[in-house]
């Protein structure tokens, strides 16, 4: 089960600051990543990722040891299925269906001879990744690897 905190820190300005505050996070035990969103002179969010909930004490802790205090503080439990969960609309209302190989339209029974599928214009799917209809392994760039947490 993934934990995201959420905490507003203010009195952050640089990026020295989000170094120090990265830092003294990423000493509390249990943490797995820290985020921050540095937005100077104002406050700024810190996320901070870890397989269960961390003691808010000992993050106010690592924070007031880095020079900057916690406005607010917000525990997402399961975080992982609840950002999927949200996120599911607008990844469903994003798919569109492929064209399928030999859907032309003939007479049942008839010759599929010379009957086509076209993918539409933009290539295939009609993704805007510029691949031409070639896919991303046919132009020799090969797909990201993106690590999952």
């Amino acid at each position: 089960m993934t934990t995201l905190t959420h905490l507003s820190v203010t009195g952050m300005t640089c990026g020295h600051c989000v170094s120090a505050v990265t830092s003294e996070l990423k000493g509390v035990p249990g943490v797995q990543d820290v985020t921050v969103e540095l937005h100077a002179g104002q406050t700024s969010s810190v996320r901070v990722v870890s397989d269960q909930p961390l003691a808010e004490a000992a993050l106010r802790a690592a924070i007031d040891e880095a020079g900057y205090d916690v406005a607010e503080l917000a525990v997402q439990e399961d975080a992982l299925a609840a950002e999927m969960t949200e996120q599911a609309p607008a990844r469903q209302a994003a798919r569109t269906p492929l064209p399928m190989a030999g859907s032309g339209t003939s007479p049942a029974g008839g010759d599929q001879q010379g009957a086509e599928a076209t993918a539409p214009e933009g290539g295939h799917g009609g993704c805007a990744c510029g691949c031409g209809g070639q896919g991303r392994q046919g132009l020799g760039i090969g797909l990201p690897i993106v690590p999952l947490r």
